[in-house]
């Protein structure tokens, strides 16, 4: 069965508000997976909010399909926007990082490693290559795990059509998606010594941890230094971070983060975030840096 999204029009605005902000969590969740960016993610639910109040409710059963199917739409309307504006992009594009704090929505590891592994910036990014419509389904299904019956209801498409997304959005992911090992607990590891080699000016130190293969992937969007290019190669992306630590005139302060699943380093100037560090591991090597320093997407890592 699908979902009826119809709302009775006589719910206590302190009932709209209760339901509301039981699902908001999720709708956040959907919202900055669809989009890559928490700031566009909130603007969307947002204007879910207002739908829900203003809509002529009748006969509800389930508030949160028609939540779900408001947010959904609204994502899939900005994210055709944005698509067109990235192509003008200065430089590679990155997800705008966010903490993630699973909380009591990933009860045991396996479904926080599921959530952690949908976040991810390499996921992110893998999903910019797939259709607004494909993402959506790929979202509500792999991230969320919503029934297909239920999904074609929130997009107004049949069962079978959302099947046929789902499958050409998984295929296009795996495709797309590097393998990289997950552990916490090595990449924390590998994050603290990167760091303590790049800073402390040890090129020997910082080229043993790379892969032969490894890639600097730097978001700037044109307003702070970072490459324009990806760079690729141990020595060439090891030269880049030497240099770039020996040249530097600020003084930085670094605070490890847990953003979009996984450790990460967030460097401070004079209490200003200026940088997020990131990297991505397999069998003990850095297989991907990470690095944003776009201010328009760190803005709300200030005062962390």
């Amino acid at each position: 069965m699908g979902w009826d999204v119809r709302v009775p029009t006589d719910i206590p605005t302190d009932t709209l508000t209760e339901h509301f902000e039981e699902h908001r969590s999720m709708l956040l969740g959907v919202a900055y997976r669809m989009l890559g960016r928490a700031a566009d993610a909130e603007d969307v639910v947002q204007e879910a909010w207002l739908r829900w109040t203003a809509e002529d409710r009748t006969e509800v059963r389930e508030p949160r399909a028609f939540l779900v199917r408001i947010t959904t739409r609204l994502a899939i309307d900005r994210l055709r926007q944005a698509q067109a504006r990235r192509e003008s992009y200065v430089g590679p594009w990155l997800p705008e990082p966010v903490v993630t704090d699973f909380g009591p929505t990933a009860p045991d590891t396996a479904e926080r490693a599921l959530l952690a592994d949908s976040v991810s910036l390499a996921v992110l990014v893998v999903l910019e290559s797939l259709s607004p419509l494909e993402r959506a389904v790929f979202v509500l299904r792999e991230a969320f795990g919503f029934p297909y019956a239920e999904i074609a209801t929130a997009l107004d498409r049949s069962e079978a059509a959302v099947r046929q997304l789902a499958g050409r959005a998984r295929r296009h992911v795996d495709e797309g998606k590097p393998r990289y090992d997950v552990d916490p607990t090595e990449r924390r590891d590998l994050t603290e010594r990167f760091l303590t080699a790049a800073a402390g000016g040890d090129l020997g130190g910082l080229l043993a941890l790379l892969a032969p293969d490894v890639r600097l992937v730097g978001d700037s969007g044109g307003k702070s230094k970072a490459p324009l290019r990806i760079i690729e190669s141990a020595d060439k992306v090891g030269r880049f971070l030497h240099a770039t630590a020996q040249g530097a005139d600020e003084i930085f302060e670094f605070r490890f983060l847990e953003l979009n699943g996984g450790p990460a380093l967030l460097a401070l100037v004079d209490g200003r975030p200026d940088s997020v560090f990131q990297i991505e591991v397999l069998d003990g090597r850095v297989q991907c840096v990470y690095i944003i320093r776009n201010p328009d997407k760190l803005q709300a890592l200030a005062g962390l």
